[in-house]
């Protein structure tokens, strides 16, 4: 498994790795805007996505809805890295079997080190560190640095939405561990996470406006400073448009902004499990989308 999750952190190596949400049009999944979306997307030089996350709703969606989701997107980008979300052996032997290339762990694990083991049986793992306002637990750094020492873990996603010590703190660990990859999940400054060292990024923002996340990462990479600038203010008013409270609406504003740039039908926007919305939020997403695109040209 080492050689296994080696290969798959140098595929990740300055990549972005979306975390996508699934069309909905009430409490049913929308067949026709998921194959919109899974083809859009495989046009884009995405590293890879992340599907049945937190952003795909994945523990929560029927099990038949949920294998489906994962074929499509597998059939959609066969030569890119398929992350699936699992929260126990059982649900990483599903992904595994439906052609996922590793899985992201969900976060909370009571015993971190003896749970990521076990989903690495299966797969390789990228941890993740979750803010706790979400569901997450607050490992410290031995508990870290016992998970990045599996030898089927490729390496940390890092979301703590408002937490930028506790970045620095993450990041400033990962650079003692060799063959740690450090995944940015930070949608509320994803630009600073880069400079502090993150080599990829797994994120709800890059579910739409993927190419200017995209353009960020190589300008990163090419230590194109100037552009780097640019694009990272306007990935910040992008991530300040849709991860807003309350934060569980992200997925729904993720789908909308991916509707206002014309990948979905608008109709395909619904997420059964989000907290309601106001008019006024669609607009605000449909005003950032249309900023983006004017802004960057």
């Amino acid at each position: 498994m080492r050689e296994r999750a080696g290969a798959v952190r140098a595929r990740l190596d300055f990549g972005l790795v979306p975390a996508v949400p699934v069309p909905f049009r009430g409490r049913a999944v929308h067949s026709e805007a998921l194959g919109a979306y899974t083809r859009w997307m495989a046009a884009q030089p995405v590293a890879g996505v992340a599907v049945n996350v937190h952003t795909g709703r994945g523990r929560l969606l029927a099990p038949g809805d949920r294998r489906a989701v994962l074929a499509a997107w597998r059939d959609a980008l066969p030569d890119r890295v398929l992350v699936a979300g699992a929260w126990d052996r059982r649900s990483a032997a599903e992904a595994r079997d439906l052609g996922a290339d590793a899985v992201l762990a969900f976060a909370g694990a009571a015993e971190p080190v003896a749970y990521h083991a076990e989903l690495a049986r299966e797969l390789p793992v990228i941890a993740f560190y979750l803010y706790e306002a979400a569901g997450g637990v607050s490992y410290d750094d031995a508990a870290i640095r016992a998970v990045l020492g599996l030898p089927g873990v490729v390496g940390i996603k890092v979301a703590t939405l408002d937490s930028v010590m506790t970045f620095q703190r993450i990041a400033a660990l990962c650079r003692t561990i060799p063959d740690t990859l450090l995944v940015t999940g930070e949608d509320r400054f994803l630009g600073y996470s880069l400079l502090l060292g993150a080599r990829a990024a797994l994120a709800g923002l890059g579910a739409a406006l993927t190419d200017l996340q995209l353009a960020l990462l190589r300008a990163r990479r090419g230590e194109d400073w100037p552009g780097f600038i640019r694009l990272a203010a306007l990935c910040d008013r992008f991530g300040e448009a849709t991860f807003t409270p309350p934060i569980e609406g992200y997925v729904r504003r993720m789908l909308w902004a991916a509707a206002a740039d014309g990948v979905i039908p608008d109709d395909a926007c619904d997420d059964p499990w989000g907290p309601a919305l106001p008019d006024a939020d669609r607009e605000q997403v449909r005003r950032a989308v249309r900023d983006a695109r004017a802004t960057r040209g």
